[in-house]
């Protein structure tokens, strides 16, 4: 958790909308009304995270908005944690335990960087032996807020060896590209 790190409170919430939607740009009076904080403790942070390089800054018309500064070095660093610590990620770690006995759970890089460039891609993938009605009712949750449809797919430790060991096109296609891993050992997932 960001707050386990971050004093700031406000901070912490600022951080959390900006890694929920990385590429949106917020007026600073859109910054209150989201984290319900003071104006004066948002600009203040929004200000610090600025001069961080964490924030961009851009004027239009007489509105100043931020933005996460993709050049920020530590940027998909940020995405990662956010990965884990907002939203469906987080809820995958709280009720790990209700969702049954997890072996791997990981969200593909182009959802934490919320790219859909087909509908098809798979955005959550989770292995062991799951309780499917407790994983749809956090993901729709999850849909909900991000106002958007996530591609799921759970299988069991048996169905995931066997289709790595016959090269599934499927399986090869979700680990040949980028992820974050939210439960298990990502060497353990290529081994």
């Amino acid at each position: 958790m960001f707050s386990d790190l971050i004093t700031s409170k406000t901070r912490v919430k600022l951080l959390n909308l900006f890694l929920t939607s990385p590429h949106d740009m917020y007026h600073v009076r859109e910054c209150v009304r989201r984290t319900e904080e003071e104006i004066n403790a948002v600009r203040r942070e929004l200000i610090s995270l600025e001069k961080k390089g964490v924030l961009r800054r851009e004027q239009r018309a007489n509105r100043v908005y931020y933005s996460l500064a993709k050049e920020y070095p530590f940027y998909f660093d940020l995405l990662k944690i956010g990965a884990k610590t907002i939203g469906l990620g987080q809820q995958i770690l709280e009720y790990r335990a209700k969702l049954g006995k997890i072996k791997f759970a990981m969200f593909s890089g182009k959802f934490i960087r919320r790219i859909k460039e087909n509908p098809e891609d798979v955005d959550l993938i989770v292995v062991g032996t799951i309780v499917l009605p407790e994983l749809a009712i956090l993901v729709r949750n999850e849909e909900m807020r991000l106002g958007t449809e996530i591609n799921y797919t759970a299988m069991t430790e048996d169905e995931f060896k066997f289709r790595k060991q016959r090269n599934d096109p499927f399986l090869v296609g979700i680990l040949s590209g980028s992820r974050v891993m939210i439960i298990g050992d990502e060497e353990g997932l290529l081994a």
